[in-house]
């Protein structure tokens, strides 16, 4: 058995952070908009709540790896030396 909600997931898991957040965007102006019939608003939420936890995880990924950069190589942050301290 194969439901759309699937393919819709599928979609969204493919998408980019910027792709995402776009559609999670159109999916709100059609919300607040008011002219959607309920049935669809309730299928609207639903792949805006899709959008919103993949743009959560991408970020979530994106954090991580940033703080694996800024994060020295004993694993304590770098960030936390001062810059003015060889001066």
């Amino acid at each position: 058995m194969h439901h759309a909600m699937d393919e819709g997931a599928q979609q969204i898991a493919s998408m980019t952070f910027e792709d995402a957040l776009r559609a999670l965007e159109d999916v709100v102006r059609k919300l607040e908009s008011g002219e959607v019939p309920l049935d669809k608003s309730i299928e609207l939420y639903e792949r805006g709540e899709a959008l919103r936890q993949h743009c959560q995880a991408r970020l979530d990924a994106a954090q991580a790896r940033i703080e694996k950069i800024v994060a020295g190589p004993d694993g304590a942050p770098s960030h936390s030396v001062p810059f003015d301290a060889d001066g």
